[in-house]
């Protein structure tokens, strides 16, 4: 499908392809399992919370009646619980891409460590999700698949260099968003220099949602549910927002549009509102002395070495 005719409401067939997306229960990743069980994909969903998971999937059906869905029990910020999901879906043929969405957008107050001993921030949005898509290295490249990294805008407006990522010294909650944000994009973009260094048939993307509220996200039940306040803090900043749905443009189309290339960057063409495009990423995301760096913390932080040659292997079976 040629990108000047995409139409993120009316996407290619996919039916006969699987998908898994984190942090399925609510806001992006909700509404980009709904956008692609729409589309006849078979949809993974995931989530920390079995309770809101199941709420979720029956939001979707009560939408897309015939919707292929699946759930599985995955929180980012525990390792055990990552190695544990991707043991269950890597025991079947091949994943055709995985949307690496949850995160915490909202972080606490006062910094928190995980049981893995890792800065609450970072291991939820970067760290589990190097874990996971090592893990579904294989599986990915069964076939020929793609991973999908979530950005942020906040990475242009502030482009902290994550030299202390765990934040032992000087937390603040918008420092640990940002800095989180930053190693993710770099895992994504360091992930595509690596995966095409070792032939492995699987594309890295990196995709951001813009400026997406709450507060303009239609009512759901069991999901989405913007209290009156909440609406009318979001309508002061409707010129320069939009809605979830709409935010779940980009990483969707970085997930399925067939002309989507591995190393690339996507996000709304008006740059926080707008339908998905490719855009320019921020300096620091692309460095690849940051990317190694990053990469290089995530490996030893997390205790996984991605397995390249297996996941050359299946491609050459």
């Amino acid at each position: 499908m040629a990108r000047d005719v995409w139409d993120p409401r009316h996407l290619p067939d996919l039916r006969g392809r699987r998908y898994l997306v984190t942090g399925s229960n609510a806001g992006l990743g909700f509404f980009s399992c709904l956008q692609l069980a729409g589309a006849g994909a078979h949809v993974i969903m995931s989530g920390r919370n079995p309770t809101r998971l199941s709420r979720a999937r029956a939001a979707i059906v009560a939408q897309v009646p015939d919707a292929d869905l699946e759930t599985l029990a995955l929180d980012t910020s525990n390792l055990g619980s990552v190695r544990a999901a991707a043991a269950t879906v890597r025991g079947r043929i091949g994943l055709n891409g995985v949307l690496l969405n949850a995160g915490i957008v909202h972080p606490p107050k006062t910094r928190q460590v995980t049981l893995d001993g890792h800065e609450l921030v970072i291991a939820t949005n970067a760290l589990g999700h190097y874990a996971l898509a090592g893990a579904l290295l294989p599986a990915l490249a069964a076939a020929r698949g793609r991973m999908v990294w979530l950005g942020s805008v906040s990475t242009t407006l502030f482009s902290w260099d994550p030299t202390d990522p765990e934040l032992v010294h000087g937390y603040t909650p918008w420092r640990a968003y940002v800095q989180s944000k930053v190693a993710t994009s770099a895992l994504g973009f360091e992930a595509d220099r690596r995966l095409r260094a070792a032939s492995v048939p699987v594309d890295s993307i990196v995709a951001h949602p813009g400026y997406s509220l709450g507060g303009r996200t239609r009512r759901i039940a069991g999901v989405s549910a913007p209290t009156r306040r909440k609406r009318l803090f979001s309508s002061l900043q409707a010129p320069i927002s939009q809605s979830k749905e709409r935010g779940a443009w980009s990483p969707v189309r970085a997930l399925v549009d067939p002309d989507a290339e591995g190393g690339q960057y996507w996000g709304p063409s008006g740059f926080i509102t707008g339908s998905p495009e490719q855009v320019t990423p921020s300096k620091v995301t692309v460095d690849p002395d940051v990317g190694a760096r990053v990469w290089h913390y995530a490996e030893h932080a997390t205790r996984t070495e991605w397995p390249y040659l297996k996941a050359r292997k299946v491609r050459l079976r």
